[in-house]
């Protein structure tokens, strides 16, 4: 007979399960697909995610820690209102973060940590004249976390990553601009670390990052993501997930 998995893997499992469940909602909620009032039926959730109930109840828990959703007392999750601030905050808190890690990786990197910087941005371009977005996004992300982790600051970058994890990836690959705005930054951003000008690198990693919220915030809108009738009832409505 199968024996059953180790306590601690089967743990990092239904973590990981409920982590991808709150993932999959915040997207819809971000994407408008989910609105503010809609009921998220915790059943039809996870019948149409094809999982049990528990990852899904415990992903609606992890979204409320957010303030995605809350829980209406013998009524069940509801989603939040979720407007333009809300998405701006969201960035500018990761941009407030990002800024303040790449000033303190300017004064940290060796000659070495700034040649991978060249060669990943080298590489970046290839990718980006290439039209390969899947390529430029993870060449991006790269570029980035080098940098994080040249800060030799982990709690300030584990912040950071709980705060990136709130954006569903998707975005980040399909913010119409910023694939162009990171093919601009990266490449002045590198030239303020090779001269450790921290200022100019926290100033100039703080503009690169909030312009991607707001290509974003541009781009949902004329999707008519905060259109009057998104926003006239702040009642909730009871919509299950289909």
């Amino acid at each position: 007979m199968k024996s059953d998995p180790p306590l601690a893997a089967a743990s990092v499992d239904k973590l990981q399960l409920s982590e991808s469940v709150a993932a999959h909602l915040r997207e819809q909620i971000i994407s408008g697909k989910l609105k503010q009032g809609d009921f998220l039926r915790i059943d039809a959730i996870s019948k149409s995610l094809g999982t049990s109930t528990t990852p899904v109840r415990e992903g609606l828990l992890l979204l409320q820690s957010e303030s995605f959703v809350r829980l209406l007392p013998r009524r069940g999750f509801v989603v939040n209102s979720f407007g333009k601030d809300d998405l701006f905050d969201m960035f500018w808190a990761q941009a407030t973060i990002g800024a303040e890690l790449a000033a303190r990786a300017a004064a940290r990197m060796s000659d070495a940590d700034i040649a991978h910087l060249e060669k990943l941005e080298a590489e970046h371009q290839k990718a980006f004249a290439s039209g390969d977005e899947a390529l430029v996004t993870r060449l991006g992300h790269e570029f980035h976390r080098s940098i994080n982790l040249a800060a030799k600051s982990p709690r300030l970058a584990l912040l950071l990553g709980s705060l990136a994890k709130q954006l569903p990836n998707r975005f980040y690959t399909n913010i119409e601009g910023q694939l162009k705005g990171a093919v601009d930054y990266h490449p002045i951003i590198i030239n303020a670390i090779r001269v450790r000008d921290q200022n100019a690198v926290r100033s100039l990693m703080h503009r690169h990052i909030l312009s991607g919220g707001e290509h974003l915030i541009a781009m949902l809108e004329r999707r008519g993501m905060w259109s009057e009738s998104t926003n006239a009832d702040d009642s909730a409505s009871d919509e299950a997930l289909s």
